[in-house]
C-alpha cells in the first residue's frame, strides 16, 4: 500500500488572524471583531472577539479563545492604529491662592 504524502502550499501567514479582523469560534460559532491579542507565557496565543450584536439593548461581552479555535472570517474589517492617545504632558496646575 502507497502511503500518500499531503503538501499543503498555502502561505501561513496569509490566513493568520491580526486585530481588526472578524474571527468566529469553531465550536460554538461565537463570531466578532478581534480586539484583542495577548500570547502567554508557555507560547499560547489568544484572541479576543468583540461582537457585533446586542442583548438587550447593551453590547455583548467580549470573549477570549485560543487562536487554533478560531477561523478567520474576513480580514481588516476595522483598521488598528499604533496611535493610542498618549502619554501626554502632565497638566498645569493653578498656583495656590495667598494667605
Amino acid at each position: 500500500m502507497k502511503s500518500e504524502v499531503r503538501v499543503d502550499w498555502r502561505d501561513p501567514m496569509e490566513d493568520r488572524i491580526e486585530l481588526g479582523d472578524v474571527a468566529a469560534d469553531k465550536i460554538t460559532g461565537f463570531e466578532g471583531v478581534v480586539i484583542g491579542d495577548t500570547k502567554w507565557l508557555h507560547g499560547c496565543r489568544r484572541l479576543t472577539l468583540q461582537p457585533k450584536k446586542m442583548h438587550e439593548g447593551k453590547p455583548v461581552d467580549a470573549t477570549s479563545f485560543d487562536e487554533p479555535q478560531l477561523k478567520l472570517v474576513k480580514k481588516a474589517v476595522v483598521e488598528s492604529t499604533s496611535d493610542t492617545g498618549g502619554p501626554h504632558p502632565e497638566p498645569k496646575r493653578r498656583n495656590d491662592p495667598r494667605r
